[in-house]
């Protein structure tokens, strides 16, 4: 481990009290259930999964409306459905989005706390209803993470809420459910997932335990993200897409992402740009920037990219980097802001809301002025750069 990243100990894992991966476990969802005595579960849906939300359970109410990034328009509206209901459980099934309000609806049902009081990391005092996620995509990680985030669009800016008490009391994790996922949306989340795993390891709490979830998940995700996109029905390749997203999802609670996720957001909230989109503009530049903080580190992202080894680290970091460039491209992903609606007046202001998400900053290898930040921006909205090709061709 490199003496600039010690690991902070203890630490503290949460974790799901049952977690089932593989195909069909759909239907073990359905089973435990049963199993427990559910009789009248919540079901946060999105449209595409709501025929599977439907075999869950015959006594469900079902809402599907979720769309896009939540809001908390969103979350309030479906807080009074709940509480009308009087659910018995809350099962979150879909992407991100729908797990994240699932979560939240679970915590905050009962009334005893408002959505106001819990913002931010360990604000939650309890979560009363029982919870179950079943993601439909490979990318937030939300089923087995204690974060849930949405949109103020007033601010507009995202909003967190961080508590162990939003870690699901059971993920049941389908690869089956991902394969009539679009391309673009398999690019785009595979992209977050590998994120959070990049993220994790060359971070400022990086933590031995962590590392491995961190360098496999990167493994299987770059090893079959472009296969995924080009053939989505290939189940060996979604599944491996799916437990990298799985192991991305265990790094979030104990250490967090860092500057890319930070400076993501902006870009979310003020353009709606999908928040994997919005992390596979900004990565290779903030890697570029953070590699001189911890080469070793990054060297090791490298390799786990599928990168050849050179003659140093820094030299194999910049050959990961190049390797991510060429992935990237091949899923189709749009790479320059200048080509998705952000107009470069804009970047002082972007990089600013960025920076103040300090509970993400504070993880980065690296510390970013606003001026550093701008620049990050701008190599982003111009999009790749040659001399990021040069090493190890």
């Amino acid at each position: 481990m490199s003496s600039h990243l010690q690991p902070r100990l203890p630490l503290a894992l949460q974790q799901v009290q049952r977690l089932v991966f593989g195909a069909g476990s759909l239907a073990a969802a359905t089973d435990h259930l049963r199993a427990i005595g559910v009789a009248r579960p919540f079901v946060v849906a999105t449209r595409s999964s709501r025929n599977h939300a439907a075999s869950l359970h015959p006594g469900a109410c079902i809402d599907s409306s979720i769309s896009r990034e939540p809001t908390l328009e969103d979350f309030h509206r479906l807080l009074h459905q709940v509480q009308g209901f009087s659910p018995d459980a809350i099962v979150g099934i879909g992407g991100g989005s729908a797990l994240d309000v699932a979560k939240l609806l679970a915590a905050l049902a009962t009334g005893r706390q408002s959505l106001a009081e819990v913002w931010g990391i360990g604000n939650l005092a309890a979560r009363e209803l029982p919870l179950f996620c079943i993601p439909t995509t490979s990318g937030t990680g939300s089923e087995v993470s204690p974060n849930s985030i949405l949109l103020d669009e007033s601010a507009p800016a995202k909003r967190a809420v961080i508590s162990p008490h939003l870690v699901p009391d059971a993920a049941f994790i389908d690869p089956e459910l991902t394969v009539t996922v679009p391309p673009h949306i398999t690019a785009a989340t595979g992209i977050d997932a590998m994120t959070h795993c990049i993220e994790a390891y060359a971070n400022n709490f990086a933590h031995p335990m962590v590392d491995t979830w961190a360098l496999d998940g990167i493994r299987h995700i770059a090893g079959h993200l472009v296969t995924a996109v080009r053939a989505p029905e290939d189940l060996d390749a979604r599944t491996h897409l799916a437990l990298g997203s799985l192991y991305g999802g265990l790094c979030l609670g104990p250490v967090n992402t860092a500057a890319v996720h930070a400076l993501s957001y902006p870009l979310g909230s003020r353009h709606h740009l999908a928040h994997g989109h919005a992390n596979a503009v900004l990565l290779p530049h903030v890697l570029r920037f953070n590699l001189s903080a911890a080469p070793q580190r990054y060297a090791a992202i490298a390799l786990a990219l599928g990168a050849a080894a050179c003659g140093s680290a820094t030299d194999t970091a910049h050959a990961g980097i190049s390797q991510l460039w060429r992935m990237m491209e091949a899923t189709g992903l749009e790479m320059r802001l200048s080509a998705l609606g952000v107009a470069e007046r804009e970047i002082p202001s972007l990089a600013a809301e960025g920076l103040a998400i300090t509970r993400l900053m504070r993880n980065n290898p690296r510390s970013i002025t606003q001026q550093e930040a701008e620049s990050i921006y701008r190599a982003a909205y111009h999009g790749r750069e040659e001399e990021l090709t040069q090493h190890c061709e």
